[in-house]
């Protein structure tokens, strides 16, 4: 018997046979069987085995054959991909492997490459159909649908046996060059349509019956249908914006005529903010550019007829209002003046406006138009002194705390512990802070109108009176005050010591008693809670001084008056003006009647 394979393969056949072969003859021998056989059954097992041997060889011929039919199959296969591919060089690897590799390992290494050539030849069949396909779409939306479509496809027939990369950058190039031509097409459709749109809205019309003119597509309602970017339409759009444009310059003029009448009444008439926010988005056409008009409506027709509707209604009350317009603006002029403390202008006065609009020798709008510029005036010259005015106020507001805290001095019972009698004194320490700081306010304020007199050169009068004079009478009045004080605490000690020596020389007597008319004057009120409260008032110590003149004395006062006041005396009343030797003779005399009183005898 012959062993067919390796070494190893073989031994180890040749000795498993062997082993096999010696233990038949021992079961032979066991069993008895004679040589004749023995023999034969050796042929019939030699027989046996040829009869595998043949078997097999066969079997490795045929898949031998196979395997050849299949390697030469794949190859061709790849001649055919590669050659369709442009990739010949795919070739030179595969042709170097046939000289020493077996055919499984042949067609092991094919295989993969074929159905990588199988996979790429789907990939660029699907490409090129792709590319085709835009290619033929964007032709069409070019060149109106379904002119250009037959040619395009006999041009870019799709050749299965030319797929190679050049093929597909020719398809790539030719895409990119009508994708460019698209798109600048489509932006310059989009700009003309937004443009149109803008246009459309300003001027109130219809935008979808508008571009629908031009062509369908261009209104955007059906999703299928992609927008026509053909010469056509754009010629379409361009002729649609010129004749909105022309349009919309003729509009813009009829609404500034309209919009110029409406300020004119407005003014006139004195029209509310109110009426007149109805109208303003016509109102800024006036101010805007034709480019800067975009707002939607703003230049519709209906819009328009409303504000011409308005000038006729104001024409027709212009007539009837203008003595109305007049006194009212007057009103105002006053009001202005009173809140500025300026004297207004007399020449347009109540009495007389109404007398020059009743006589007729003055237009309505003349005296109008100058009480306007007095208001502006007014208001101008307001706003210069509001800086001034906001000091008066607080010195104002000191004198105020000045005369209550005078006042709360007064009351012998302001340190008792009745209810609110702390929030009192609280306000007391807040009046002395205010008060201390009154010369400086003053000094201040005398200074800042010197300055403005000095930027302005005017002088700053407050209801017609210098306020620097008023000041100046302020500082002379509480200078005479402050002496009234210290003549009255003079006198006052002198008195105690008079007090003194009499009580030295008869005996202890009791007090005088209190008049309660002081209670009476000292300007408090019991409130809810039983405590009292002051009420300020402007003559201090119950008139024992000099009244303190301020802007608020003067204001109601007219300018005669002010003169006369200006010439106060400042004579003290006569509990503080008695001499040192007026008040010995009336002791003497109080001494003596007591002496002869019942009382003492």
């Amino acid at each position: 018997m012959l062993a067919i394979g390796s070494p190893s393969s073989s031994l180890f056949s040749s000795s498993s046979c062997n082993t096999l072969l010696r233990e038949l003859q021992q079961l032979w021998n066991d069993i008895g069987e004679s040589e004749a056989d023995k023999d034969r059954m050796l042929t019939e097992l030699e027989a046996e085995c040829l009869q595998v041997y043949r078997r097999k060889v066969e079997e490795a011929a045929n898949a031998k054959a196979r395997l050849h039919q299949s390697v030469a199959a794949k190859e061709a296969e790849l001649a055919t991909l590669t050659a369709a591919l442009g990739e010949l060089n795919m070739h030179s690897p595969i042709q170097a492997e046939k000289r020493s590799a077996s055919l499984k390992q042949k067609l092991a290494s094919v295989t993969p490459v074929v159905e990588d050539m199988r996979k790429k030849k789907e990939e660029r069949i699907k490409q090129l159909a792709d590319i085709r396909a835009q290619i033929e779409r964007i032709s069409g939306e070019i060149s109106e649908y379904g002119h250009a479509n037959n040619g395009a496809s006999s041009n870019l027939s799709l050749d299965e046996e030319d797929l190679s990369l050049r093929k597909l950058s020719e398809y790539q190039t030719r895409l990119r060059t009508l994708q460019k031509e698209k798109s600048e097409r489509l932006q310059k459709v989009l700009e003309y349509v937004n443009e149109v749109h803008s246009l459309c809205g300003v001027l109130g019309l219809d935008f979808g019956k508008t571009v629908s003119e031009v062509h369908p597509s261009l209104q955007g309602t059906a999703i299928e249908q992609s927008t026509n970017i053909s010469n056509c339409t754009l010629e379409g759009l361009e002729h649609a914006i010129l004749k909105l444009k022309a349009e919309r310059k003729s509009r813009i003029q009829k609404v500034k005529d309209i919009v110029a009448a409406l300020f004119e009444l407005w003014n006139l008439m004195d029209s509310s903010n109110e009426e007149r926010s109805n109208f303003s988005r016509i109102t800024s056409v006036l101010r805007s550019s034709e480019s800067d008009i975009t707002e939607p409506g703003v230049l519709s027709m209906e819009i328009i007829e409303q504000a011409s509707a308005e000038v006729d209604r104001l024409t027709t009350l212009k007539a009837s209002r203008m003595k109305e317009l007049v006194m009212k603006r007057r009103s105002e002029l006053e009001d202005f003046c009173r809140l500025a403390h300026i004297v207004p202008d007399t020449s347009t006065s109540a009495e007389k406006s109404n007398a020059l609009i009743d006589s007729g020798l003055v237009d309505p709008s003349e005296l109008l138009a100058n009480i306007e510029a007095q208001i502006v005036k007014v208001k101008d010259e307001a706003g210069s002194r509001q800086d001034i005015m906001d000091r008066i106020d607080r010195w104002l507001a000191a004198c105020e705390e000045e005369s209550w805290l005078e006042e709360y001095n007064q009351d012998e019972n302001r340190y008792s512990a009745g209810r609110g009698a702390h929030i009192n004194l609280k306000r007391a320490e807040r009046a002395r802070v205010a008060v201390s700081k009154i010369p400086a306010m003053v000094d201040n304020l005398i200074n800042r109108t010197l300055v403005w007199e000095d930027e302005k050169r005017a002088l700053f009068l407050y209801d017609g009176v210098r306020l620097v004079s008023i000041l100046d009478d302020y500082k002379l009045t509480r200078k005479q005050k402050e002496e009234e004080k210290r003549r009255y605490r003079d006198q006052k000690k002198l008195q105690d010591l008079l007090l003194t020596e009499k009580e030295a020389m008869y005996g202890s007597k009791p007090s005088p008693r209190k008049s309660n008319s002081f209670r009476k004057l000292n300007g408090y009120s019991a409130n809810g809670n039983g405590s009292m409260t002051p009420t300020p008032r402007r003559n201090s110590m119950g008139g024992a001084t000099p009244e303190l003149l301020t802007p608020r004395s003067y204001s109601g006062r007219q300018n005669g008056h002010f003169k006369a006041m200006r010439r106060l005396s400042t004579a003290p009343l006569n509990f503080v003006a008695i001499s040192k030797e007026d008040s010995m003779s009336t002791y003497t005399s109080i001494c003596d009647s007591e002496l002869g009183s019942p009382r003492h005898l």
